[in-house]
């Protein structure tokens, strides 16, 4: 017998009851005592770099998540590959570990549907995702109002706010990821280990493969500077594939306010960088406003496949 109801009813109950559980969880636990060492060492080493050589800088605070000291690299490098992590571990047993608890027939049972159980399970992962960098930023953020003394300007906070969206948004793609794959995989295990795998490929192989794809796809046979700018936008535009490209340019242009554009740069787009001026907000979000449109389809795309892939899924008790 068909129930009635919304197709969407449930879905708060199962986000709040998800939520409690990764809030809750030594594994949320452990992510957040990492990324709060991971914020405090690169934390010290910014405040340290900016008061011994900064001055009168306009961007203060952007300073923080970018400047290093070795050892220790800038904030940014550990949010690059802490966030990856913290998504897929909080999306690698979404679905999956329902069936080994074998709880997943019972759920469905009561006046709760498949897809009210999916985005309820997928909200509960990025609001747990997006709370956790929100946190991590705001104490950066506080403690280096604090120990620097310089309140942060308008644009500053703007472009600290991007930066925060667009990383819970690259966040959010890999949480999307390890949800299709705890949907493909009845194992857990399995789930973590593909979903590690593929972040790796992106990471380390993918700018390796696309260089080797441009070279071969667009040749450099005479040596002119058509040849050459040919290959190197189909270069950027196969590593825009990744969403680690994606977001390294979107950090660099909104940490980085002297970024004026992304890609080979010719000589007359030189000109306002030589004399010093800094991008204007509205146009450093309209640079990026492509790279951020890519990271929420990858995101509905991924959701939408491990939906499709659920539905065709037989449920037995």
């Amino acid at each position: 017998m068909r129930r009635e109801g919304s197709p969407w009813q449930g879905m708060w109950t199962v986000m709040a009851k998800e939520m409690a559980d990764n809030l809750t969880g030594v594994r949320i636990q452990i992510l957040q005592v990492l990324g709060l060492l991971a914020a405090a060492g690169a934390l010290y080493a910014a405040v340290n770099v900016i008061r011994t050589t900064t001055a009168q800088d306009p961007f203060l605070l952007l300073r923080l998540f970018t400047t290093a000291q070795e050892p220790l690299p800038a904030f940014v490098a550990f949010l690059s590959f802490l966030t990856p992590l913290v998504a897929i571990a909080l999306g690698f047993d979404t679905v999956n570990g329902e069936f080994n608890r074998r709880t997943m027939s019972r759920i469905l049972a009561q006046p709760i549907y498949r897809d009210g159980l999916l985005l309820g399970k997928y909200l509960a992962g990025l609001a747990t995702l997006a709370m956790v960098l929100t946190a991590i930023w705001l104490l950066i953020a506080g403690a280096g109002l604090i120990f620097l003394g310089v309140p942060p300007s308008a644009e500053e906070v703007a472009r600290g706010l991007v930066f925060l969206l667009a990383t819970i948004a690259y966040g959010g793609v890999w949480l999307g990821l390890a949800f299709v794959f705890s949907v493909i995989f009845r194992q857990p295990a399995t789930a973590a280990l593909a979903s590690i795998a593929v972040w790796l490929f992106f990471t380390v192989f993918w700018g390796i493969i696309s260089g080797v794809l441009a070279q071969t796809l667009r040749p450099v046979e005479f040596g002119r500077l058509d040849e050459l700018l040919a290959q190197a936008e189909l270069e950027l535009a196969l590593a825009r594939i990744s969403p680690n490209t994606l977001y390294a340019e979107v950090v660099l242009v909104m940490l980085n306010p002297a970024t004026r554009a992304l890609g080979p740069i010719l000589p007359v787009q030189l000109h306002r960088a030589i004399l010093g001026s800094p991008l204007p907000f509205s146009e450093s979000l309209a640079l990026i406003w492509p790279h951020l449109t890519g990271l929420i389809a990858a995101i509905i795309l991924l959701f939408a496949l491990g939906y499709v892939l659920f539905q065709r899924q037989e449920i037995r008790a």
